[in-house]
C-alpha cells in the first residue's frame, strides 16, 4: 500500500515506512516530529521545475509531464531506489510539504508506483 501525507500531519502507526520526498526539509518540523524513516530528496522535482510551477510559469499538466521526464532521466536512480523501498515494506507513506493536497509531486509518484 502506498499512501501520501503532508509532512505537517501527525505520524500514525498505520503509516508504515515513512519517506520524505521533498528536496528541502519542511519548515518548522524537527526530525523527531516528522518521524521519517528515510529522506529521498533526489526523487523530488528539480529546483528549477519546482520554482516554475510555484511561480505559475507552467500549469499542472506541464509540471506533471516534466516531472515524469525527470524521473526517467536525472532522477531515475532515486526513483528506482524508491521502487525498491516500496517492494520491501507492506505500507509506505510518502511525505510532502506542499500546501496543495490536489496538485503535488507525491500524487504523481503514488500513481507511477501503483501503475
Amino acid at each position: 500500500m502506498i499512501r501520501i501525507k503532508r509532512a505537517y500531519d501527525p505520524a500514525s502507526p498505520s503509516d508504515g515506512y515513512r519517506i520524505l520526498i521533498d528536496r528541502l526539509w519542511p519548515r518548522g518540523i524537527t526530525k523527531e516530529n516528522l518521524q521519517a524513516d528515510n529522506w529521498l530528496k533526489e526523487v523530488a522535482p528539480s529546483t528549477g521545475l519546482r520554482k516554475e510551477f510555484h511561480s505559475e510559469k507552467i500549469d499542472w499538466q506541464s509540471f506533471r509531464k516534466k516531472y515524469e521526464a525527470e524521473l526517467q532521466g536525472p532522477s531515475a536512480a532515486a526513483f528506482e531506489e524508491l521502487k525498491k523501498l516500496v517492494k520491501q515494506h507492506a505500507t509506505v507513506t510518502l511525505l510532502f510539504a506542499s500546501k496543495s493536497e490536489e496538485q503535488n509531486h507525491a500524487l504523481i509518484l503514488q500513481k507511477l508506483l501503483k501503475g
